[in-house]
């Protein structure tokens, strides 16, 4: 499907808001812990009679946030790009219905500076967005949300050390110094 339709799927889904999070997915967190109170203190704010709860699809990093909303009654949705079924990725029980956007990246900008479909859907579909640590993805989607007016809100959070490490490794580049990812560049202030 096309932006357009996932952002209007899920806003057929009866919920007056939408609550999207972004962050590390397969990058994971080094904290999971402080990952999870952070985020549960962010649904929280939030009342599951009307607020829907959006991520990424999966299960993995940020996607603990499904099993999270789903436990204190909310809807829960995903927004993922087509990539995600051609690599088989497993999504989350939890996430009641997934949209996936036709896109030939995981998502972020585009060469032109244009968000891809699938990045595009998150902002359009997202009345608040939360970040909490995340890549260049992640990044992007915030930006574009705070450019539209979005309400953002974001958390600093590193990446899984040894994973991060164990990816240089395989991939013949130098171990990462810094573990906190691209997105909180944009929140330095």
């Amino acid at each position: 499907m096309d932006a357009k339709a996932a952002v209007e799927g899920i806003r057929s889904q009866g919920q007056t808001r939408v609550v999207t999070f972004l962050g590390f997915s397969g990058a994971g967190y080094e904290n999971t812990d402080q990952v999870r109170k952070t985020l549960l203190s962010e649904l929280e704010k939030f009342d599951p009679l009307d607020t829907i709860v959006c991520a990424g699809a999966t299960a993995e990093g940020i996607g603990m946030v499904y099993q999270l909303a789903a436990m204190k009654g909310f809807r829960t949705v995903g927004i993922v790009s087509s990539v995600a079924r051609e690599e088989g990725v497993k999504f989350s029980p939890e996430c009641e219905r997934v949209f996936v956007v036709d896109d030939d990246s995981w998502g972020g900008k585009r060469v032109d500076g244009r968000l891809s479909p699938t990045s595009q859907a998150m902002v359009n579909a997202s009345d608040v967005m939360v970040g909490i640590g995340g890549g260049s993805i992640a990044r992007d989607e915030l930006e574009a949300g705070r450019k539209d007016g979005k309400t953002v809100r974001f958390y600093k959070a590193d990446m899984d050390h040894a994973r991060a490490e164990l990816k240089a490794v395989k991939a013949d580049r130098p171990a990462p110094r810094d573990f906190g990812g691209a997105a909180q560049a944009l929140f330095l202030d």
